[in-house]
């Protein structure tokens, strides 16, 4: 937070006007309004702080930033930070003594990482003459004081600027890797690393996130976040045991992000850990560092939040690291989601639209973690004629924002047929020959893999009836080096035959099969069963909704380590 700037809990508001009721924000469990008499008093301090004739140093100026647990009062070269007094169920400043105790703890646990910058916690006095920093009257409120660093240096400033590469991530890999040896194992501690106790978190962070389903979260995001979390729990308590075996449990900085790194070409400051609880600390190394990562993903740069872990993985001999970061970085972005969200619910914050897509994107990259880990995928929805691929690929698209590619779509479009005409029946032999549908594929192929470049992942629409077009879809995506994930939609043949009947009175329909050509596309349908693992199937006969539900939730258990069978 000793910047000039660059705070991850963005600045919600400057000036006094907005400050009146900063405690009352806040998710379940928040501070009640302050009184009348607190509440002119606070801003009454908060006037004194922003006065530069307040401070000893006598600072041209003075700015405000404030986050939705602190006010930061940037006085050059001096930052001085003061607690709002609050109550949030996993943080408690709500009275003066807890607020002291907190700034202590800030200033030692920040100085393990960074001694030369967390300067002391400087007392603020109230005498009938008003506040001061010098020793008249009782004790009104406690500031940390920090010393400023210089803007432009920042981790996410050197982002933007394109000026982070793998010189910069090897210096905050190293850095991290003096600073975890540093720290001793402790059992109590590393208790915090079993799932049991790490439940305690997340399943908080459900509770917290509740109110917003359906404003920065859909249903089907959260539940399919939720479920695999808790299916990645079932699935892999040995390896949290291992993790706590091997002595990765540390007490670690928590709120390690891009924010909180400063690289200059002389030194590297890691700075404004967490101190308000200590479970925030006590976590896996991984669980630390994959915040870092997510980061990186959040700002499209998973170029170098893949390669920062694998490194990290490497430098810290932690050949365990990466089998849990992807779930630690579900985690990290959905904590970045409630945030944001509660936020944009703040009355002093000025744009809580703002706030509201930053949430909505963090809970996207939650969903993408749960779904597809890091790296991209191709999801590919197939299935026999009627089965309702083309339905569901559109709403898995609009859940997971990734474009959806349609091989009917493509077919017409080669063949010069507006989308949705039907194709003349004197075209049928030519528009759906061996030759146009080898075409349609390998177009489908090409057009997906090159939304890659702009995309994490992204979704084909087609029957794939023929195991020689499944080979080459398979082929090609190793070949790209891009992971894939089948999903083979099933329904009863009663089912079929009333959607394709109904396709003759449905206006916009660009899929040319209807009733009359289901015996012959059936007979024709290969079975997928040489797909084996990439392969899911789910039934189609419940709703869209609980259709896509139950694929990104059979999906998330894949991803989890759990699940196989037919989802219905």
């Amino acid at each position: 937070m000793a910047s000039s700037g660059q705070a991850r809990e963005r600045s919600t508001s400057s000036g006094r006007a907005r400050l009146r009721k900063c405690s009352r924000a806040a998710p379940p469990g928040a501070p009640q309004a302050q009184d009348q008499t607190d509440s002119d008093a606070q801003e009454r301090l908060i006037a004194f702080l922003e006065s530069p004739e307040s401070y000893p140093h006598s600072p041209a100026e003075v700015r405000l930033m404030q986050t939705h647990i602190s006010w930061v009062f940037i006085a050059s070269p001096f930052v001085f930070k003061v607690k709002k007094p609050m109550e949030l169920g996993f943080l408690d400043f709500s009275t003066l003594e807890k607020r002291r105790h907190f700034c202590q703890r800030e200033l030692d646990l920040n100085r393990r990482l960074c001694p030369d910058i967390y300067l002391g916690v400087v007392p603020i006095y109230e005498s009938a003459s008003g506040f001061s920093f010098n020793a008249e009257g009782e004790i009104a409120e406690y500031s940390v004081k920090m010393r400023q660093l210089q803007s432009g240096w920042f981790l996410s400033q050197l982002l933007a600027k394109g000026l982070v590469g793998e010189k910069e991530i090897k210096r905050v890999i190293c850095c991290l890797h003096r600073f975890y040896e540093s720290e001793k194992p402790d059992p109590e501690i590393e208790v915090w690393g079993t799932p049991e106790k790490l439940k305690i978190s997340t399943d908080e962070n459900f509770v917290q996130v509740e109110p917003f389903i359906g404003r920065t979260i859909s249903p089907v995001a959260f539940e399919t976040i939720r479920h695999f979390t808790n299916q990645f729990y079932a699935g892999n308590e040995e390896l949290f045991l291992e993790r706590i075996k091997e002595h990765r449990i540390l007490d670690c900085h928590g709120d390690l992000h891009l924010d909180h790194i400063h690289l200059t070409p002389e030194a590297i400051t890691i700075f404004d850990c967490i101190e308000f609880n200590d479970r925030f600390r006590f976590i896996d190394i991984a669980n630390d560092v994959a915040f870092l990562a997510m980061d990186f993903d959040f700002e499209g740069r998973s170029d170098l939040g893949n390669p920062l872990l694998r490194n990290a993985a490497r430098e810290f001999q932690d050949g365990g690291m990466l089998k849990v970061t992807n779930f630690y970085k579900c985690y990290r972005a959905f904590v970045r989601g409630k945030v944001e969200s509660i936020q944009a619910t703040e009355k002093e914050t000025v744009d809580p639209r703002a706030h509201e897509k930053r949430a909505a994107r963090y809970f996207l990259l939650a969903l993408r973690y749960a779904v597809a880990s890091s790296e991209p995928l191709v999801l590919v929805v197939m299935g026999r004629v009627g089965t309702g691929k083309t339905t569901v690929a559109q709403k898995l698209a609009s859940e997971l924002d990734w474009p959806v590619f349609s091989s009917d779509k493509i077919r017409k479009s080669l063949a010069g047929i507006p989308l949705t005409e039907r194709t003349p029946h004197e075209r049928r032999d030519e528009v759906y020959s061996s030759q146009m549908t080898e075409q349609t594929y390998k177009k489908l192929m090409e057009n997906g893999l090159a939304a890659l470049t702009t995309h994490s992942s992204l979704i084909l629409d087609a029957t794939f009836s023929s195991r020689a077009n499944r080979d080459f879809l398979r082929e090609t995506c190793a070949k790209a080096k891009v992971r894939l994930q089948v999903i083979e939609l099933q329904t009863d043949r009663g089912t079929i035959e009333k959607r394709l009947k109904e396709r003759d009175r449905i206006t916009g329909e660009i899929s040319d099969a209807r009733l009359e050509d289901f015996e012959k596309l059936s007979a024709a349908y290969e079975l997928p069963s040489e797909l084996a693992s990439d392969l899911i199937r789910v039934s189609t006969t419940m709703s869209v909704p609980d259709t896509v539900k139950a694929i990104l939730r059979r999906i998330s258990e894949k991803q989890a380590g759990v699940g196989e069978g037919v989802a219905h």
